[in-house]
């Protein structure tokens, strides 16, 4: 798989609510399908989380590698 890479998405100042991606879409692919719906939220006609994030790039991008990472895990040397 080329260009897979880690992507943080934040769409809010609570740094709790970012996201991370393991994805090969662009910058410009996420933030064409994410931005809506974030703008909507602000704009009060709609509502979405994390997973409703996620959902909607996989449907506009179903044949793209798109991964939400959750929890990490941590290796302490």
């Amino acid at each position: 798989m080329k260009n897979i890479r880690l992507v943080n998405v934040n769409t809010t100042a609570f740094s709790e609510e970012n996201f991370n991606l393991i994805t090969d879409l662009t910058d410009d692919e996420i933030i064409q399908v994410i931005n809506p719906l974030v703008m909507a939220e602000r704009d009060e006609e709609g509502e979405y989380d994390n997973d409703t994030l996620v959902s909607a790039l996989e449907n506009v991008f179903p044949n793209n590698f798109i991964q939400m990472v959750v929890d990490a895990d941590k290796i302490i040397i």
